[in-house]
């Protein structure tokens, strides 16, 4: 159930380039507005001394950006989620509904040389249906630290981050969390991307934190849409076996 909660909380708390889970410090423009529809499916299988659970997610998120400054974006985010788990063949849980709506800012207060640095404050709403598995039942609120270095035709992006996980179910509420990505432009219209990183476990009873690999595509249908796939893979028990991703980005 923990990795149920996770894959939940945390799908793509930093809302990057899709379909990377990293940031980077670029920014849309002053005026300028970006839409970026996503989806998520995940599947995670235990076996606990003969008993096993298969948990299932499904997520489909809209964020809507928009350039306040040239160097200033705002973020809104509302996912909808759907979950539902197995065990020994039996369905114990399966539920669905819109999960917590985010809001972020990010500010790039550094650019020299194709370095650039950036923060990223945000916080969460509880609108989602904690009772469901489908939010925390409190306000959360976090900050992400994005470095960039771009030298054609690479792209690297660090980010180090904490969230204040207020919540009513017992979890941990000082969640620090850290990856990294790289892109490679293959030609004009496509880049490949690879991403890895960690996050505190919620669990108050694991202290194995929650890990992955994401390898992916994108694909630039014109200068203001691009089309993106990827495969994330769990590199141990805290976090789903497999996640596979697609997604639209729109400019305008």
């Amino acid at each position: 159930m923990i990795v149920l909660i996770l894959w939940l909380l945390f799908p793509a708390a930093a809302f990057a380039a899709r379909p990377l889970i990293t940031d980077d410090t670029g920014t849309l423009g002053k005026g300028k507005f970006q839409v970026e529809l996503g989806f998520e499916a995940s599947d995670h299988r235990t076996d606990d001394e003969g008993a096993v659970t298969r948990e299932y997610g499904t997520s489909v998120t809209t964020t809507v950006s928009y350039g306040l400054l040239d160097n200033l974006d705002i973020l809104l985010g509302a996912p909808w989620e759907k979950t539902r788990i197995r065990e020994d063949g039996e369905t114990v849980h399966n539920e669905n509904g819109f999960a917590d709506v985010t809001l972020e800012a990010k500010w790039r207060f550094f650019e020299k040389e194709g370095f650039s640095l950036a923060l990223k404050p945000g916080v969460s709403f509880p609108t989602g249906n904690d009772k469901k598995g489908l939010g925390t039942g409190r306000v959360t609120y976090g900050m992400i630290f994005i470095a960039t270095k771009e030298m054609e035709p690479f792209t690297f992006n660090l980010n180090a981050g904490y969230r204040r996980n207020e919540n009513d179910t017992d979890e941990r509420k000082d969640i620090w969390g850290a990856d990294l990505a790289g892109e490679v432009r293959v030609f004009k219209p496509l880049k490949l991307v690879a991403n890895v990183g960690i996050v505190t476990n919620t669990d108050r009873e694991s202290s194995v934190a929650p890990s992955f690999f994401l390898g992916g595509l994108i694909y630039s249908v014109t200068d203001n849409i691009d089309i993106d796939l990827g495969y994330k893979r769990g590199l141990n028990k805290a976090e789903p076996d497999n996640t596979y991703i697609g997604g639209v980005t729109i400019k305008f």
